[in-house]
């Protein structure tokens, strides 16, 4: 059988390749590897990841990581997979296409919640790691009993998981925005008031209407802001849905 055109680390994720040679069992693998990363961008923020770091926590050379992951993009594609991990068990599709996408795009809304350094992962590619495939498999079965095409569905899913993404990590840069350690506290706080004060009414009507309604007062609600958009891309997706039937 040809050899897959796959980096070795990816392919050895998904069990298609065994480290050559023989010996003692290597005091490395891969999952240590992957986990050590993790740990860092979890406890430092990923821009405190690096082979030389990892290769730290390990105590290990830097070199030794090579032999395991041959550049840190395909390391960064592992910690995606063991970032968000795998899907949870969903209900079977006959729930509808509608409620099943919403558990989806809830479940990576909640995932990254609780693993923000991974919302600031460069995607450099397709899916291609065996969580990720796994969580795509997931949601082309919610779409599986519409008559939308094959292209349809993926450009569907890919709609709602960029949406997912980029509103999470809205929610969390907001998050830590106004936290103790940003300069923006104060800023956020008194955000309405402030532009109240620096608008022209002529040149603002719009925004300053929504001023006078009060939807700058209080802190932003994001989850309310998560299921609005979420509804309102549903809602695209089901006029098409509803076209194709």
């Amino acid at each position: 059988m040809d050899e897959l055109p796959l980096p070795a680390s990816l392919a050895a994720a998904w069990g298609v390749h065994e480290r050559p040679g023989r010996g003692p069992k290597p005091a490395l693998n891969l999952e240590r590897i992957v986990e050590a990363a993790v740990h860092v961008a979890a406890t430092d923020g990923l821009a405190a990841v690096s082979m030389s770091r990892v290769a730290n926590e390990l105590g290990a050379s830097t070199m030794s990581l090579y032999r395991y992951v041959a550049a840190k993009d395909e390391l960064l594609a592992l910690m995606l997979d063991a970032g968000t991990g795998p899907p949870p068990e969903f209900p079977e599709p006959t729930i509808g296409w509608r409620a099943g996408l919403t558990l989806w795009a809830t479940a990576i809304h909640e995932v990254m919640l609780h693993s923000p350094w991974v919302v600031h992962l460069p995607i450099s590619g397709p899916p291609i790691t065996p969580y990720q495939i796994a969580w795509l498999e997931q949601a082309l079965r919610f779409l599986g009993d519409t008559k939308l095409t094959e292209d349809e569905k993926l450009s569907s899913v890919l709609l709602v998981s960029g949406y997912v993404w980029r509103n999470t990590t809205l929610a969390i840069d907001m998050s830590n925005a106004a936290g103790p350690d940003s300069k923006w506290p104060k800023v956020l706080a008194n955000y309405g008031e402030i532009l109240l004060r620096v608008t022209d009414p002529a040149k603002f009507p719009a925004l300053r209407a929504a001023i006078a309604a009060g939807i700058f007062d209080g802190p932003a609600d994001f989850a309310d802001e998560f299921s609005f958009g979420l509804d309102r891309i549903l809602d695209g997706i089901g006029v098409l849905v509803t076209a194709r039937a």
